[in-house]
């Protein structure tokens, strides 16, 4: 298995530069992984001591940030390295303050596996979540390194449990600890007698409740809803856009702000929203030259500040579960103490399932659920106070997962 394993990093390595010819995306990967060992040896040196923060994603990084805020205070002479596989993480956050560099993972063979670990030699590294790499891990455990998992989420129909898995089944045991987010994925863990686990939760409820400590002000968007009830949706792609846009068009007469954020925010998608929509609307990329009042629909054409524009919110729509992209991140609004409104498709979010148990989420399947249950919020105040509360409870509930994780690191 192992060597099949090497075989396809190897095949993937040699190919992937053609992958950049179809697609943007991975022409960024493809030129950034190239940088990688350049920029490694530009920022450190033998002497320095450092932490390796690796990440899949955006969302990963997120998710890990509360405890990476708190390792970068606790260390601030170590220099850290940042790693993304994805461009979708590397190109929002290349500039993070929590990292000294930041760089894109040379895919996994043991080549670069020792070539990277020689030039970062970190002292602490943290995986987020799933994004684990046999050969870097192996290669860390070889080294003695110190290797944890934080809000790791184990499902039975993972590689890591199943006969043919044996790579990643072993990488695993090259982290000294792994901090899961159910008793679920433990007890999957356990099964492969991998013994060295805690239960701590998701470290994404510390990070969507740190954003109730920070300004969350957006003149523009205070401007825009004018004291009126407004629905904010999130993340958003073509089919929950139609839904939304058939609900604006047909109920016109309600006295409703609207602001969509679409995840893809190229230029000819943003036009074909606004060709639909018959009300008046505005793009965030003219702001400065619209009548932001008389507008009844925002659409945000940018990137960053969708979980400040939660704020604003008295419902919300999140991305995502209509169709097979994969459910956005439904904490961000759920922190401000709003209904939530979400596709079918969310069996793969714990967290998604947890919400809507709780009272204070929705899931939809068709146009006329959607209308029913979003009617409904909007014009029962005390239902949409009752089930905002519950969402704002919840996230209390179960933040404290990274005092957990620093504790066993004993740095606190």
């Amino acid at each position: 298995m192992d060597l099949l394993y090497n075989l396809g990093t190897q095949i993937t390595n040699a190919i992937l530069p053609l992958s950049g010819i179809f697609s943007d995306k991975l022409k960024k990967g493809v030129i950034g992984r190239k940088n990688t060992f350049s920029v490694l040896k530009d920022g450190l040196n033998s002497s320095d001591k450092t932490l390796w923060f690796h990440c899949a994603s955006l969302g990963e990084y997120e998710q890990g940030l509360p405890a990476f805020q708190a390792l970068r205070q606790h260390y601030p002479t170590h220099k850290i390295v940042l790693s993304f596989f994805s461009p979708s993480g590397y190109e929002i956050r290349k500039n993070s303050p929590i990292a000294d560099i930041v760089v894109y993972l040379p895919i996994d063979t043991k080549a670069h596996a020792k070539r990277f670990l020689n030039l970062v030699h970190p002292e602490l590294t943290i995986f987020v979540k799933y994004d684990i790499w046999p050969n870097y891990l192996k290669e860390l455990k070889k080294r003695e390194g110190k290797a944890v998992l934080i809000s790791a989420a184990f499902r039975e129909n993972q590689p890591y449990f199943k006969y043919y898995g044996k790579p990643l089944r072993d990488a695993l045991f090259a982290f000294e600890h792994i901090f899961t987010q159910n008793e679920a994925s433990q007890t999957l863990l356990h099964s492969i007698n991998y013994r060295n686990t805690t239960i701590t939760g998701d470290t994404r409820y510390d990070r969507v409740y740190n954003q109730l400590s920070i300004d969350n002000t957006l003149d523009f968007i205070e401007t825009f809803k004018d004291n009126k009830l407004c629905i904010v949706a999130g993340s958003t792609w073509p089919e929950g856009e139609a839904m939304l846009i058939n609900f604006i068009n047909n109920h016109s007469d309600k006295d409703v702000k609207f602001i969509i954020a679409p995840h893809n925010i190229k230029s000819d998608q943003i036009n074909h929203i606004q060709k639909q929509i018959k009300a008046p609307t505005v793009l965030y990329s003219n702001k400065q030259s619209s009548n932001l009042v008389q507008a009844k629909v925002f659409i945000v054409d940018t990137i960053g500040i969708l979980t400040k524009i939660y704020n604003y919110a008295d419902i919300a729509y999140v991305g995502g579960g209509l169709g097979h992209t994969g459910l956005h991140n439904t904490l961000e609004p759920a922190v401000f103490g709003i209904p939530i409104i979400i596709g079918n498709h969310y069996d793969k979010f714990p967290e998604a399932k947890a919400l809507i148990e709780n009272g204070g989420m929705f899931s939809v399947a068709t146009q006329n659920q959607f209308d029913t249950i979003l009617t409904d919020l909007i014009e029962n105040e005390n239902k949409r106070h009752a089930t905002g509360i519950q969402n704002e409870v919840f996230i209390k509930k179960n933040k404290g997962a990274v005092i957990q994780i620093l504790n066993y690191l004993r740095i606190l």
